[in-house]
């Protein structure tokens, strides 16, 4: 049986660009729900299935990324703070 994040993609792009993004297309609802790194320049969104318009607008992005793929990234000092 496969998970739910099995179908999800994710891409990081900087946090200067959220008004590019179009909630309705995306699993996050707003950009106060938006996962941020730990210095707030780079943010992250997810959705499933096709790859929602708007990305191709995104200039600076990393990704997309499967849940597989992400997991390790957002583990990193850059996305988890750790004192």
């Amino acid at each position: 049986m496969s998970h739910s994040n099995d179908h999800r993609n994710f891409i990081i792009f900087n946090v200067s660009e959220l008004d590019i993004i179009e909630f309705g297309q995306v699993l996050e609802t707003s950009v106060s729900t938006i996962r941020k790194s730990v210095d707030e320049t780079k943010a992250l969104v997810k959705w499933e299935g096709d790859t929602p318009a708007f990305v191709s607008l995104l200039t600076n992005t990393e990704g997309p990324y499967t849940y597989q793929e992400i997991v390790p990234i957002l583990s990193t000092t850059e996305w988890t703070y750790n004192p």
